[in-house]
């Protein structure tokens, strides 16, 4: 037995109820192992280790709640429970408590027949011995969506939907009268019109839209959309109401407004790109400053002149809340007329905007800067690619190949001198604590029936950072105007003064177990890392990390970790600053055309602007969270259609081998990246054949435990493409022979 720092011999029993009252004293606390060694006067290395072991039951039991891997808190949760259920095609479905807790696992006889998403209501059932924690579901109190997209099935006498990834338990049963004309291998959308019941397990639905025949790539591009319950076309009535706006600009309004149609302006956009909502304008503020200070306009589309609150397009605008961005097109959140014609800030026509005027020295300190209705005249469209053959030039001291002019030439010498800002910009952000993410985007080149030709990355480089720098620029001092000026008003002589309703863009700091999992993992490599201390100081040793790790071969691998680390940016009228950025006022204004957020920022300032009172906080914070909400489910839309191309990309190249990198580490397999086009694949666990292996998540690596075989994330692989099922996006690899034989 082990002895207590008194003599005595302590008992399990004892120890246990030491425990028990420790965490009863204090039941919004949460210790750390050393402070709990020290509260209960633990001394000896055997009394520690037994009251680890007896806190562990504990958890087992429910009684405590583990908050880290070396602290423990007593468990305030209630038997009931509500959150989000997620449904698996596996059966291994499980509940998402609100509060962000663990998953709990939910067997199928306990499910009720929920939907993956649905909001329930669970009771924790009573733990078996050497069991997993279980919960059943009690009650559905709302589905996510009721609607669904699969493969028609059409028989005599009756007809079903075949869902994507057989998300229902049972497909979905459709009355032959309901079918909208759909046969048997039709895509279609199906709104469900009965869910399972304890009388009838069977889901009933009826066709709303017969999208086409598998494999046409509409057909497959509408599918992903509707599978989120994202639109994939236009209301009628909606586009009538856009083409009844008049873009014509009155004289009365350009007398309300800052006039810049004589200031040299451009827009910086993808080669591909119609919607211009952001534009760059400069020119020297007095001659006697010319050499040392400058004034810089980002100017972007008034959306909200044209688009009034509650309007029939503003209504779509909130509902769609963001641009959907697919491989090979744009579903916009805008009427194409506005977004394309009447916003967009084309070249050789006057258009209005909302600017964001900053007066900056040669080092891009920010001397002055204020928030104006303006109007525009932009002088020229650069690709991102022009931009960066004449700034490439001007820093090789030759001429780009657009250079035919003097006009032309001091076109660019306004290109390089806001690229030369841009760049102290960045520089002082990274400074202070930004964080350097700079992750690399898969692209494909389509030809004119959508089969992609192409797979490559789609790098950062200066003409990007350039447009970067001064949108975040603008975002930034944005925020400030509204969240910072009331701060320190209110901070003069104690006057209490009500913080205006804003929206922010907020990033939280990291998950703090996740950062010490991040530190200890990038040891074995020989990297250090802070893991405490201030906030910049830990971002900037983040950005060392990161430095440190370029051009090695677990880069990828360390940038994996590292980003699982990060928390969600989000939008909130709850300013927390913004971590990723370090920035402690952050907003999005810069994109209207595509984010209704910026939309709500636009009119929150107008509003503002002409004295009005704060806004409802209630109605905008809800509006917040739909807008992230359907961020997120917009970037699982465009990941889906990057999946679907992937593996068309894939589908004639079975087969094929190639060199490629190890990308993700799972108990079921391991995903793999090829080096030459960054397609990815699985090599499942049962094609691992020579040994039997053990997932080791900490380590992200698989274990061999006869040969002690080890693949780890990061490490380089030749894999055999084996195959290509589009119909479920899944790409599968198998190890080429070469790389079987070197491990053996």
């Amino acid at each position: 037995m082990s002895k207590h720092k008194s003599g005595k011999r302590l008992t399990k029993q004892r120890l246990a109820e030491m425990l028990q009252t420790l965490f009863q004293q204090h039941p919004n606390e949460t210790f750390s192992l050393k402070q709990i060694f020290r509260e209960l006067k633990l001394s000896t290395h055997p009394a520690k280790m037994l009251a680890v072991d007896v806190m562990d039951e504990m958890v087992w039991d429910d009684f405590l709640t583990k908050a880290s891997d070396n602290s423990y808190c007593l468990n305030l949760k209630t038997q009931v429970q509500e959150g989000t259920f997620i449904r698996k095609a596996n059966g291994k479905n499980s509940f998402q408590p609100d509060d962000g807790s663990k998953n709990i696992f939910v067997s199928e006889r306990n499910s009720l027949f929920a939907m993956n998403g649905d909001r329930v209501r669970v009771a924790m059932m009573a733990r078996r011995e050497k069991h997993m924690k279980e919960a059943m579901v009690v009650k559905i109190l709302s589905h996510k969506r009721d609607q669904a997209v699969g493969k028609l099935k059409v028989e005599k006498d009756y007809a079903f939907l075949v869902t994507e990834g057989n998300i229902f338990v049972h497909d979905i049963l459709i009355p032959k009268k309901k079918l909208k004309g759909g046969k048997t291998g039709d895509k279609a959308v199906v709104k469900i019109t009965q869910w399972p019941s304890k009388d009838s397990k069977n889901i009933v639905g009826e066709v709303i839209d017969v999208l086409g025949k598998e494999g046409d790539n509409n057909v497959e591009m509408h599918a992903i959309l509707a599978q989120y319950g994202l639109p994939y076309s236009y209301p009628k009535n909606v586009e009538e109401a856009a083409e009844k706006i008049d873009p014509g600009i009155t004289e009365q309004e350009i007398k309300r407004r800052e006039d810049f149609r004589d200031v040299w302006t451009c827009t910086i956009d993808p080669k591909d790109a119609k919607d211009f909502d952001d534009a760059l304008s400069i020119r020297p503020v007095s001659e006697k400053a010319k050499s040392q200070l400058w004034q810089v306009g980002v100017h972007i589309a008034d959306v909200s002149h044209y688009v009034k609150e509650g309007s029939i397009i503003d209504k779509e605008a909130t509902k769609r809340a963001t641009s959907v961005y697919l491989v090979d097109r744009t579903i916009p959140m805008l009427p194409e007329r506005l977004c394309n014609f009447i916003c967009s800030l084309r070249p050789d026509e006057e258009k209005l905007c909302y600017s964001a005027i900053f007066v900056l020295d040669e080092e891009a300190n920010v001397k002055d800067f204020h928030i104006a209705h303006t109007v525009i005249k932009s002088n020229r469209r650069y690709a991102y690619e022009e931009v960066q053959e004449i700034l490439e030039a001007s820093y090789s001291g030759k001429t780009s190949k657009s250079s035919k002019t003097s006009d032309t030439s001091e076109e660019e010498a306004n290109l390089c001198l806001l690229d030369k800002l841009a760049k102290h910009l960045r520089e002082r952000r990274f400074k202070g604590g930004s964080v350097k993410f700079d992750r690399e985007e898969l692209h494909f080149d389509i030809d004119e029936k959508g089969k992609p030709i192409r797979a490559y990355f789609k790098k950062s480089n200066d003409a990007t950072q350039l447009i970067e720098e001064f949108m975040l620029l603008a975002n930034k001092y944005v925020a400030e105007s509204i969240g910072k000026v009331q701060s320190t008003r209110s901070n003069q002589n104690n006057q209490k003064k009500a913080k205006k309703t804003f929206v922010y863009r907020i990033h939280d700091q990291p998950d703090p177990t996740k950062l010490e999992a991040l530190r200890e993992f990038v040891v074995k490599f020989g990297y250090k890392m802070k893991t405490s201390g201030t906030k910049g100081a830990i971002s900037r040793s983040l950005n060392a990390l990161m430095d440190s790790c370029q051009g090695k071969k677990e880069q990828n691998l360390i940038e994996t970790v590292a980003l699982r680390a990060m928390m969600k940016a989000k939008y909130s009228t709850h300013n927390i600053g913004h971590y990723g950025l370090a920035f402690d006022y952050y907003t999005h204004f810069t994109s209207p055309i595509r984010r209704y957020p910026d939309t709500m920022v636009h009119r929150l300032l107008t509003k503002y602007q002409d004295g009005g009172r704060s806004a409802n906080q209630e109605k905008y914070e809800e509006l917040c969270e739909h807008c992230s909400d359907m961020e997120q489910t917009a970037q699982q839309a465009e990941r889906d259609s990057i999946k679907y191309k992937m593996v068309e990309f894939m589908a004639d190249k079975i087969g094929n081998e190639y060199d490629a990198h190890i990308s993700g580490i799972q108990s079921y397999g391991i995903y793999c990246e090829i080096d030459e086009n960054h397609c990815e694949g699985m090599v499942p666990m049962h094609d691992l054949d020579d040994d039997y292996y053990d997932f080791d998540e900490r380590n992200y690596c698989l274990v061999g435990r006869r040969h002690h075989n080890k693949y780890q994330l990061g490490d380089p692989i030749r894999i055999k493409v084996a195959r290509a099922n589009i119909e479920k996006r899944q790409l599968d690899f198998a190890l080429a022979e070469e790389a079987t034989k070197k491990r053996k």
